[in-house]
């Protein structure tokens, strides 16, 4: 944000009648910017207009929609690591997902036909908002943070050397419902309404500033990229009808139906 840089907010993508825009929060309200995608108010900021909508009149669709990677994180929360009954990994594990996995808000994740075991896996991700190669501060290239659901076929990533097939179906990468600057402290998981993963993100072996200042390292983040955090413990299989919350403090719920590909 340009004008209110020092405040928390809550930015979002909307569509309304055959347009879309970025739009700013405030309780059961939607500020309209003066952006059209999110990567402008990544690159730009934002100035609010004087168009206001009611949050329940508008089509909440993925915040970021086509990064130039999505990078997640594996074995990254102490609760995680001991129900796989694995070792504390001594650097950030790290594998991707492309940006076609990505749905938003409402939109249906696809069981395919070739996996037996579909899990949830709810996370806090975090939005790069400014180039990052061999950093050393890692939480001033961070733009906002968001819920993201690693949606992983289980019985394939068993089976394959690589994770790329598991993690990276359509529909496998649910992002939303919108970014904050509001630095977050918590992660939950709800199946059918029932709370499955709770875990503050303290529980995590390397934060946002850490992966950050990795990754860099490895590859240069760009605006709009997302870096997934990691999931704590409590990953299930999901079945044809369920419905999926992971829930960012902060953030809001990112909420999708499971359904069988046809």
């Amino acid at each position: 944000m340009t004008a209110r840089k020092s405040q928390i907010w809550r930015l979002g993508k909307f569509a309304r009648d055959q347009r879309t825009f970025v739009g700013e929060v405030v309780g059961d309200q939607v500020i309209e910017t003066d952006a059209s995608c999110m990567m402008d108010a990544i690159r730009y900021g934002v100035e609010q207009t004087t168009r206001t909508h009611r949050l329940s009149e508008l089509k909440v669709l993925a915040p970021v929609d086509r990064p130039s990677k999505i990078v997640c994180v594996g074995l990254n929360f102490k609760s995680h690591i001991a129900e796989m009954k694995a070792p504390t990994p001594k650097e950030p594990v790290i594998f991707s997902k492309p940006s076609s996995a990505i749905i938003g808000p409402g939109e249906k994740i696809l069981l395919p036909e070739m996996s037996a075991r579909v899990d949830f896996e709810g996370e806090s991700a975090f939005v790069v908002g400014k180039r990052a190669s061999h950093v050393k501060d890692g939480l001033k290239h961070v733009f906002g943070y968001t819920c993201l659901n690693d949606v992983t076929a289980r019985d394939l990533q068993k089976t394959d050397m690589d994770w790329t097939r598991a993690k990276g179906f359509d529909t496998f990468a649910p992002v939303g419902p919108f970014l904050t600057n509001n630095v977050p402290t918590r992660v939950t998981t709800k199946l059918n309404g029932k709370v499955v993963q709770d875990c503050p993100l303290s529980d995590r072996v390397f934060g946002d500033a850490a992966l950050v200042e990795y990754i860099s390292r490895i590859m240069v983040l760009e605006p709009g990229d997302i870096v997934a955090t990691g999931t704590p413990s409590g990953i299930a299989p999901m079945k044809e009808g369920d419905v999926v919350e992971v829930e960012v403090d902060g953030v809001g719920s990112l909420r999708n139906q499971v359904v069988r590909a046809r």
